[in-house]
Protein backbone atom coordinates (compact mmCIF):
# COMPACT_ATOMS: atom_id res chain seq x y z
CA UNK A 1 0.00 0.00 0.00
CA UNK A 2 1.62 3.22 -1.20
CA UNK A 3 1.50 6.22 1.09
CA UNK A 4 2.72 9.65 0.04
CA UNK A 5 2.72 12.57 2.46
CA UNK A 6 3.62 16.04 1.24
CA UNK A 7 4.90 18.92 3.34
CA UNK A 8 6.53 22.29 2.86
CA UNK A 9 3.73 24.31 1.32
CA UNK A 10 2.43 27.63 2.54
CA UNK A 11 2.39 31.32 1.71
CA UNK A 12 5.44 32.42 -0.24
CA UNK A 13 6.46 35.80 -1.59
CA UNK A 14 7.09 36.17 -5.31
CA UNK A 15 10.66 35.18 -6.04
CA UNK A 16 10.74 32.81 -3.08
CA UNK A 17 12.42 29.40 -3.00
CA UNK A 18 10.50 26.89 -0.92
CA UNK A 19 11.16 23.18 -0.95
CA UNK A 20 8.43 20.60 -0.91
CA UNK A 21 9.04 17.19 0.60
CA UNK A 22 7.23 13.91 0.11
CA UNK A 23 7.66 11.02 2.51
CA UNK A 24 7.02 7.81 0.61
CA UNK A 25 6.27 4.39 2.02
CA UNK A 26 5.15 1.16 0.45
CA UNK A 27 6.82 2.03 -2.84
CA UNK A 28 9.93 -0.01 -3.44
CA UNK A 29 10.53 -1.13 -7.02
CA UNK A 30 13.69 -1.55 -9.01
CA UNK A 31 11.93 0.30 -11.82
CA UNK A 32 10.10 3.36 -10.60
CA UNK A 33 8.62 6.68 -11.55
CA UNK A 34 8.00 9.46 -9.04
CA UNK A 35 7.09 13.05 -9.49
CA UNK A 36 4.93 16.06 -8.83
CA UNK A 37 1.87 17.57 -10.35
CA UNK A 38 -0.14 20.63 -9.39
CA UNK A 39 -3.75 21.56 -9.60
CA UNK A 40 -5.62 24.84 -9.69
CA UNK A 41 -9.40 24.82 -9.24
CA UNK A 42 -11.13 24.92 -12.58
CA UNK A 43 -8.06 23.79 -14.51
CA UNK A 44 -6.65 20.44 -15.52
CA UNK A 45 -3.92 19.07 -13.38
CA UNK A 46 -0.44 19.86 -14.66
CA UNK A 47 2.42 17.40 -14.40
CA UNK A 48 5.51 19.43 -13.60
CA UNK A 49 8.38 17.13 -12.71
CA UNK A 50 9.31 13.47 -12.62
CA UNK A 51 12.27 11.23 -12.01
CA UNK A 52 12.70 7.57 -12.89
CA UNK A 53 14.93 4.64 -12.05
CA UNK A 54 17.11 5.40 -15.08
CA UNK A 55 18.02 8.71 -13.48
CA UNK A 56 16.07 10.67 -16.06
CA UNK A 57 14.28 13.81 -14.94
CA UNK A 58 11.51 15.51 -16.83
CA UNK A 59 10.09 18.99 -16.38
CA UNK A 60 7.17 20.91 -17.74
CA UNK A 61 8.13 23.98 -19.72
CA UNK A 62 6.36 26.14 -17.17
CA UNK A 63 8.85 25.19 -14.44
CA UNK A 64 11.97 24.18 -16.35
CA UNK A 65 15.00 26.03 -15.06
CA UNK A 66 13.20 27.07 -11.86
CA UNK A 67 12.22 23.78 -10.20
CA UNK A 68 14.41 20.78 -9.40
CA UNK A 69 13.25 17.32 -8.45
CA UNK A 70 15.41 15.08 -6.31
CA UNK A 71 15.02 11.70 -4.67
CA UNK A 72 16.76 10.69 -1.48
CA UNK A 73 16.60 6.91 -1.62
CA UNK A 74 18.04 6.46 1.85
CA UNK A 75 15.28 8.58 3.38
CA UNK A 76 12.54 7.47 0.95
CA UNK A 77 11.85 11.13 0.39
CA UNK A 78 11.13 13.01 -2.81
CA UNK A 79 11.82 16.73 -3.00
CA UNK A 80 10.78 19.59 -5.21
CA UNK A 81 13.03 22.60 -4.88
CA UNK A 82 11.32 25.65 -6.30
CA UNK A 83 12.96 28.95 -7.20
CA UNK A 84 11.77 32.28 -8.56
CA UNK A 85 8.18 31.60 -7.70
CA UNK A 86 5.50 33.57 -9.51
CA UNK A 87 1.85 34.17 -8.60
CA UNK A 88 0.87 31.76 -11.38
CA UNK A 89 2.67 28.98 -9.51
CA UNK A 90 -0.06 29.16 -6.89
CA UNK A 91 -1.62 25.71 -6.76
CA UNK A 92 -2.06 22.58 -4.75
CA UNK A 93 1.00 20.42 -5.25
CA UNK A 94 0.83 16.65 -5.19
CA UNK A 95 3.53 14.06 -4.85
CA UNK A 96 2.81 11.14 -7.16
CA UNK A 97 4.09 7.79 -8.39
CA UNK A 98 3.40 5.33 -11.13
CA UNK A 99 2.46 1.75 -10.36
CA UNK A 100 2.27 -0.94 -12.97
CA UNK A 101 3.53 -1.05 -16.53
CA UNK A 102 5.29 1.49 -18.72
CA UNK A 103 7.05 3.20 -15.83
CA UNK A 104 9.60 5.06 -17.90
CA UNK A 105 7.25 6.14 -20.65
CA UNK A 106 4.69 7.22 -18.09
CA UNK A 107 7.26 9.37 -16.37
CA UNK A 108 7.94 11.34 -19.55
CA UNK A 109 4.22 12.04 -19.78
CA UNK A 110 3.76 12.70 -16.03
CA UNK A 111 1.24 9.88 -16.07
CA UNK A 112 1.00 9.00 -12.40
CA UNK A 113 -1.66 6.80 -10.85
CA UNK A 114 -1.11 7.23 -7.11
CA UNK A 115 -0.72 10.48 -5.25
CA UNK A 116 -0.83 12.07 -1.84
CA UNK A 117 -3.29 14.53 -0.39
CA UNK A 118 -1.40 17.56 -1.59
CA UNK A 119 0.05 20.70 -0.08
CA UNK A 120 -1.04 24.21 -0.95
CA UNK A 121 1.49 26.73 -2.22
CA UNK A 122 0.28 30.31 -2.47
CA UNK A 123 2.53 32.92 -4.04
CA UNK A 124 1.50 36.39 -3.03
Amino acid sequence: HVQLVESGGGLVQPGGSPRLSCAASGYAYSTYCMGWFRRVPGKEREGIASTDSNGITNYADSVKGRFTIALDNARNTLYLQMHSLKPEDTAEYFCAVRIGTDMIGACRRFNFNRWGEGTQVTVS
